[in-house]
């Protein structure tokens, strides 16, 4: 039997929306073991000057409790 749990994280890049998710998994995996996947609950842009100039993400990441 396994476990997974379920945290909220939020994101951004000045790239674009895929750059903002792996950011955003990078990161958690660091403190965060057995990451078996991830999905987008929210995304947003910034916008200055009629430009979109930053990408962002709510993220909801599943892991497998030890």
């Amino acid at each position: 039997m396994s476990i997974a749990k379920v945290i909220e994280v939020n994101s951004s890049s000045t790239k674009s929306f895929e750059d903002a998710i792996q950011s955003g998994i990078t990161k958690v995996s660091e403190t965060v073991k057995n990451i078996q996947g991830a999905w987008i609950n929210e995304q947003k842009v910034v916008v200055k000057d009629n430009k979109i100039s930053e990408y962002r993400v709510n993220l909801k990441i599943s892991f497998v409790v030890d």
